[in-house]
């Protein structure tokens, strides 16, 4: 059974197609996983019927030749994606218990191509959190632990069961949503890769909105070539997204150990900050020098906004949370709190019915929305947004192929350690990982190394619009030379 769960998307798939084993049998093995690991509060929802079912229908399929690219494959669900006639709750009491009459687009298209669903991943309430541990399902936990420590680490958020989930061999690979490193963060945060889509390339219909304008799904997966797979799958135009980019879908794994010999890579010198750890400067080092001995070229670059990113964001993302979650009523659909009148009731619901974090963001986005701060807030955030995509597109505009940085300022930190007097503590997680938002631009996180404890590290690459593929390309170079790392089992 381990060896059945310890397998790559790939080499299951290998093993599927050769009839080594059957979708059911794997299908059972991570259902066996998911229930043995319930201390890691993954999962929110297992559908262990529905998995067994969808199993069957795709072992036929097969058994006629007929599977599609992700025949039999059992994945995870973030539970920001509506699954229908499954609950999907955002991880927000408001939503109760919710069963979409609908299917999200991408999760549409990974059943479409004969992926198996294992259940839905617990997540940070509404996407809003780095850590994981805003959700009303409680904290998720990382299987990474500190060498010779019990302490109970954050998994990164705000697809903190996406990435535990992974890392723990409980699904084969998860969708996963980024409004400003929910991919990414968690992802280097557990050894995972994680990728962050260009804006517009996968349909954001169905998913819970964060904030509309930077919200994009992406897959985590254990290698860079399983994300490929699962990103080829997860990708391509729907027209019920008004946002969603018409161009034709690559193959994606075709990019996976094509040469990038000549490229130039960008180091950008904004990035070094003061305070940063030793082991986090040396790991960028050390993955520049890979790259170079791979035969790209290296060239420091400047992206001048970078340091007004992380108070835009603050500014945008919340703006478009509170424009998002005023839908939240009581009235339609949720959780509902009696009140005397029509206004008590909405205000019981919310008070109620959303938690902290998203309180918090919700009355921020209000203020800087409301008459007398938008000119001062909102619209200048927006400006500054464009500054920071002239940014890119300046470098770009160089021949720079794509930029390496680090993915966290840090390795997973303790539940409960941040954040909790000073929230702007947890936003400065997202320190490397805003700007690609902000920009619109698609970015790939890498497991590269470990610090002094023992924690995973990862890498950043920020690629051109819709050139996903150099980022692959370059993202299993790093991955060769750091090799694959997983956690010691203690679950």
């Amino acid at each position: 059974m381990t060896d059945l769960i310890s397998m790559t998307i790939a080499e299951a798939r290998n093993g599927l197609a050769n009839k080594s084993f059957t979708s059911l049998e794997l299908t059972d093995a991570h259902l066996a996983a998911i229930e043995a690991a319930r201390a890691l509060n993954a999962f929110v929802l297992e559908t262990p019927d529905k998995a067994r079912a969808m199993a069957r229908a795709i072992d036929a399929k097969i058994a006629k030749g007929e599977g599609g690219p992700l025949a039999g494959i059992p994945l995870g669900i973030k539970d920001l994606f509506a699954t229908k006639d499954v609950r999907t709750t955002a991880c927000s009491k408001i939503l109760g218990n919710f069963v979409p009459p609908y299917e999200s687009t991408v999760t549409s298209q990974l059943w479409r191509d004969g992926a198996v669903m294992l259940g839905k991943l617990n997540n940070d309430e509404f996407a809003m959190g780095s850590s994981n541990e805003t959700s009303c399902f409680g904290p998720v936990v990382n299987p990474w632990r500190r060498e010779g420590s019990n302490t109970a680490l954050v998994p990164g958020g705000s697809s903190g069961g996406s990435a535990s989930a992974v890392a723990a061999l409980l699904c084969m690979g998860a969708t996963a949503t980024d409004t400003g490193g929910s991919i990414r963060q968690p992802a280097a945060f557990t050894a995972t890769v994680g990728v962050k889509p260009t804006y517009g390339r996968c349909s954001r219909w169905g998913i819970v909105a964060f904030a509309s304008s930077l919200d994009q799904a992406g897959p985590i997966a254990r290698s860079t070539r399983d994300a490929a797979i699962l990103m080829r799958s997860m990708a391509g135009h729907d027209p019920k997204d008004t946002t969603s980019v018409d161009r034709a879908v690559p193959d994606y794994e075709a990019a996976i150990g094509k040469s990038v010999k000549g490229m130039k890579i960008g180091i950008p010198k904004e990035y070094r900050l003061d305070g940063m750890p030793a082991e986090v400067e040396k790991l960028w080092t050390e993955g520049a020098a890979w790259l170079k001995a791979a035969g790209a070229e290296l060239v420091e670059i400047s992206l001048p906004h970078t340091k007004y990113a992380l108070p835009a964001y603050y500014i945008v993302a919340p703006a478009e949370a509170s424009s998002n979650l005023a839908r939240y009523d009581g009235v339609r659909y949720g959780l509902r709190v009696p009140g005397r009148s029509i206004g008590e009731m909405y205000e019981n619901t919310r008070a109620e019915g959303f938690g902290d974090e998203v309180r918090r963001r919700v009355m921020i986005g209000t203020y800087v929305l409301s008459a007398g701060y938008y000119d001062a807030y909102y619209l200048r955030a927006q400006k500054v947004r464009t500054l920071i995509k002239k940014d890119f597109e300046d470098c770009f505009a160089k021949g720079v192929n794509a930029i390496l940085t680090p993915a966290t300022p840090s390795a997973a930190f303790g539940v409960g350690e941040k954040g909790g007097a000073d929230p702007v503590e947890m936003y400065l997680n997202d320190i490397f990982t805003v700007t690609v938002n902000m920009a619109g631009l698609p970015g790939i996180a890498v497991p590269a190394g470990k610090d002094a404890q023992g924690l995973p590290l990862g890498l950043q690459l920020i690629g051109r619009p819709f050139d996903e593929e150099t980022l692959f390309s370059l993202g299993e170079v790093v991955e060769q030379a750091a090799g694959r790392f997983t956690p010691a089992r203690w679950w």
